[in-house]
């Protein structure tokens, strides 16, 4: 059997939307508002298999994805990607983050530095108050 032409199952919109949503963390509200209608309209959406350009438009603005993810969305290809994305502890909805550096290390340099450019004043200040000293005992001395 020879077949130049590979079979592409057709994305079910209404669906595809309720689940880029859910794995983006988007609230049906925040899409409802977006589109000026209710939340229990946008779960009716996500019921229908075909939505109109207008309207897939305005859902891929608020999700922010292209318009041709959601009419050619097919799961394995999202599985992969968010497979091959996240690694160790990741997660999509919380970034971690990895300390590189021990950050008592970086409070005893900051104290450090602290206490140096606070050597560095008083040392300034000295100097100042003895040139202020010798000009007050010339002057007396006229």
């Amino acid at each position: 059997m020879n077949t130049d032409k590979t079979f592409t199952p057709r994305a079910h919109h209404g669906h595809t939307v309720r689940k880029l949503r859910e794995l983006l963390g988007i609230q049906p509200e925040k899409i409802a508002k977006e589109l000026d209608i209710p939340a229990s309209a946008v779960l009716e959406l996500e019921q229908k298999e075909v939505l109109e350009n207008e309207i897939l438009n305005k859902i891929s603005k608020v999700l922010g994805i292209p318009v041709e993810s959601i009419k050619n969305y097919e799961a394995e290809y999202a599985v992969n990607i968010i497979s091959n994305t996240f690694q160790d502890e990741a997660a999509g909805y919380v970034t971690h983050y990895k300390c590189t550096f021990n950050p008592i290390d970086k409070v005893v340099e900051l104290y450090e530095r602290a206490l140096k450019e606070k050597d560095e004043r008083i040392a300034a200040l000295e100097k100042e108050l003895k040139y202020i000293v010798q000009q007050n005992k010339a002057e007396n001395k006229k």
